[in-house]
């Protein structure tokens, strides 16, 4: 009744790792991308601040570092 998988169909044999930018499968060169491309195609998108952690804005008005500027 219970939804086990056996060890054998867990293993990551079972499924080739895909490329998380285009799906196709990676390469062992690139990991965990197929390609080049889809390595500068990621690191473009960190670099224009593509990806994100969800959470509330950050208050420009707050110093980066979590400390007080003093006077």
């Amino acid at each position: 009744m219970g939804m086990s998988m056996s060890a054998s169909n867990m293993s990551s044999g079972s499924r080739r790792a895909l490329c998380p930018i285009c799906r196709k499968p990676r390469s062992e060169s690139h990991a965990p991308f197929c390609s080049t491309r889809c390595k500068d195609r990621d690191l473009l998108r960190w670099l224009d601040d593509g990806y994100a952690l969800p959470g509330p804005p950050a208050d420009p008005d707050y110093p980066a570092n979590g400390l007080a500027e003093e006077d």
